[in-house]
């Protein structure tokens, strides 16, 4: 039977991009998906066969060069505006499905307003992982902040504003947010439950199902080296990329090397700033991912969730740059499972170079990260998703 499915997802493409291969099995399987979000996303989600919802655009203040301190008083910040956020899209996300009634509120757990949305419909919720899902024997914020619990001022204070705003706006069951999610009757958790902290501690409600790729392959001009060719990629993703001085030493440790080199800088490093760009580099602000991790040797990545199983996925050995806390553990997790290696907080370009070069060449990364793919193929992607959700909705 044919059901309406909404998904409400955090405007980053890190929470964005796993859910797409979701709704297009769904799609083909004869559902109607309704996707509200900001309208950078539209083709996106309209590519995957969604109907499009604009919503606002979350206001970011642009960030400045270097890493991020995730500090419980930037939990704070975070919290305020998510609720900034929620109280802006709630009504509108109401005033929608009001009138067009889902069956089902798919949610990202970072999106509060995804469960409230459900709460107020009085329709199922499903809760959508896009990172490590958490239980009472696991939590991300412990990765974030070691040695502090949830009783620490800032972050008790900012599930307590969220909490307090569902409470006023008529929603009477508990809601998680941030880094303090609820765990619902069903938990869809985008990555191989290998890769898990904690993994086996997850009860039957939570559905690890692995990454998905399907429908992004596409390479969007980009033209892959010759066959043979060793590509390296370098990205620090989409949100936290403003690193002129990194990619100025990926410039000088990979510059003139049998390396072809494909690097994103983002949108806000100025490439003429990083000086002459060697022959075998070639530096766009983004890449069609998927397509060139499905030709690399080795990815120098910020380990990002999403990336790591976009790699993962494609076999791609990992040197990890961590950007901020959630990152560190991802790349944690890919050095102890024996799938990359980190880099130390101030490497040289030497260090760069010969840590690409080991990784690349290393016999046991290569085993693990065939093994790992198998497991990744088991746990069975977007259709088994598409069923967990059916079987829930039957």
């Amino acid at each position: 039977m044919t059901k309406h499915i909404a998904v409400v997802s955090m405007p980053a493409h890190g929470h964005v991009n796993p859910t797409l291969p979701l709704v297009r099995e769904l799609v083909r399987r004869g559902h109607r998906v309704t996707y509200p979000i900001a309208e950078p996303f539209r083709s996106a989600v309209t590519g995957a066969g969604a109907d499009f919802a604009e919503l606002p655009e979350w206001e970011r203040p642009r960030r400045p060069p270097g890493k991020i301190e995730f500090t419980p008083e930037l939990m704070g910040i975070m919290a305020d505006t998510v609720i900034a956020q929620t109280r802006r899209t709630l009504p509108e996300l109401l005033a929608r499905f009001e009138r067009d009634r889902p069956d089902v509120v798919c949610y990202d757990g970072m999106m509060p307003a995804g469960p409230m949305l459900a709460a107020l419909l009085d329709v199922p919720a499903v809760q959508l992982f896009t990172s490590f899902a958490s239980n009472e024997h696991y939590a991300l914020r412990e990765e974030l902040f070691p040695g502090l619990d949830a009783g620490v001022p800032e972050l008790a204070g900012a599930l307590e504003r969220i909490r307090r705003f569902a409470g006023e706006s008529g929603v009477s069951r508990p809601v998680g947010a941030l880094f303090a999610p609820v765990a619902e009757e069903l938990n869809l958790v985008f990555l191989p439950r290998r890769f898990q902290f904690a993994g086996d501690s997850f009860d039957d409600r939570f559905v690890f199902v692995g990454p998905s790729v399907e429908g992004r392959e596409g390479a969007d001009g980009w033209q892959p080296p010759a066959p043979g060719t060793r590509l390296l990629f370098i990205s620090l993703g989409t949100a936290m990329n403003n690193r002129p001085e990194f990619f100025r030493l990926c410039l000088e440790a990979f510059g003139g090397t049998s390396w072809r080199v494909a690097m994103a800088i983002g949108d806000q490093v100025d490439r003429a700033g990083l000086g002459p760009i060697p022959a075998n580099f070639e530096v766009r602000p983004y890449f069609p991912q998927p397509a060139v991790l499905g030709r690399a040797t080795a990815f120098l990545t910020h380990s990002g969730m999403n990336s790591t199983m976009e790699s993962l996925a494609a076999g791609v050995p990992m040197v990890s740059v961590p950007q901020m806390g959630e990152q560190s553990a991802n790349a944690r997790r890919v050095e102890e499972l024996g799938l990359g290696r980190r880099l130390p907080a101030e490497p040289t370009a030497d260090v760069l170079r010969e840590t690409v070069d080991a990784v690349a060449d290393d016999p046991s990364i290569k085993a693990n990260l065939a093994d790992m793919a198998k497991v990744i193929r088991d746990a069975g992607g977007a259709p088994a998703a598409a069923d967990a959700l059916e079987r829930l909705l039957a």
